[in-house]
């Protein structure tokens, strides 16, 4: 069963289309990947399914539900969950807080109970920002301030954040973006702990020995159109993909490099906290 559909989806920006006609499916527990240059239309698309980009034709469906109308939180608490490239952690708190903050789902009278008693967290919201430390190996950073972190350590701060709302679909956009060979291989053994969880992914990003690792489908985007679809084997000898995005073989030069590392790392306990 399909999660996530779209039809036909469109995005113009006057004469500009940044998206034409785009069609994709992510089934329930899997991670789906989508590839593609820059300026090929990737964050618009993600920006056209969360709701913070209006389509100007075509159709999304989430769980069954057309999306049409509805605003950003709405779609985040039926489980439509996204990332943002950029690392937009609240710095005066730990990483344990951020997460809780984030996670938090108030109502229209939360601020009346927060009135008449001093705000407490659930113990469900507390098992769930936990459970989210853990599977990115963050325990041991859980009490640090951002600004104490490295690069690699907040980019995964970013994803358990997003991962501690408990998502039916977590889109990832760039989650590798600054990470070196190792800690990419590694977020992607965390990725593909988190289907086991019952979360199922939608993966942007630019590192091909990423997303032809650990992806079990993958779409391509050049000018705003989807050229190819596939496994990673079929994507990695699409001819219009070759020439679109992997430029030669530079990006197979990547994806080799990301399985050689993938190799070492499997099978040792992930320590992505320690790492960045």
């Amino acid at each position: 069963m399909a999660l996530l559909k779209t039809y036909d989806m469109t995005v113009r920006y006057g004469g500009l289309a940044a998206n034409a006609d785009v069609s994709i499916e992510v089934p329930a527990g899997k991670l789906v990947g989508l590839i593609g240059p820059n300026g090929a239309g990737k964050t618009t698309f993600i920006d056209a399914i969360t709701g913070f980009t209006a389509i100007s034709s075509g159709r999304v469906e989430f769980d069954g539900k057309d999306l049409a109308g509805m605003t950003p939180d709405r779609r985040a608490h039926l489980g439509l969950v996204r990332t943002f490239q950029s690392l937009e952690l609240f710095e005066d708190l730990t990483v344990r807080e951020n997460l809780l903050v984030a996670s938090e789902r108030p109502t229209w009278w939360s601020f009346l109970l927060d009135l008449v008693r001093p705000p407490r967290t659930s113990p469900a919201l507390e098992a769930r920002v936990t459970g989210a430390l853990e599977a990115l190996g963050l325990e041991g950073i859980a009490d640090r301030l951002p600004m104490d972190l490295s690069h690699g350590q907040r980019k995964l701060v970013g994803v358990a954040r997003a991962l501690a709302a408990a998502p039916k679909l977590l889109l990832l956009d760039e989650p590798a973006a600054g990470l070196d060979t190792v800690e990419s291989q590694l977020l992607g053994q965390h990725m593909r702990g988190f289907l086991d969880g019952g979360t199922t992914i939608f993966l942007i990003d630019h590192d091909m020995g990423l997303v032809l690792n650990v992806c079990d489908y993958i779409y391509v985007l050049d000018f705003g159109r989807i050229i190819a679809e596939g496994t990673a084997a079929e994507i990695r000898k699409d001819p219009a993909v070759i020439q679109a995005y992997l430029g030669q073989s530079a990006g197979e030069m990547q994806a080799q490099a990301g399985e050689s590392v993938a190799a070492r790392v499997s099978g040792t306990e992930t320590g992505g906290a320690t790492h960045g």
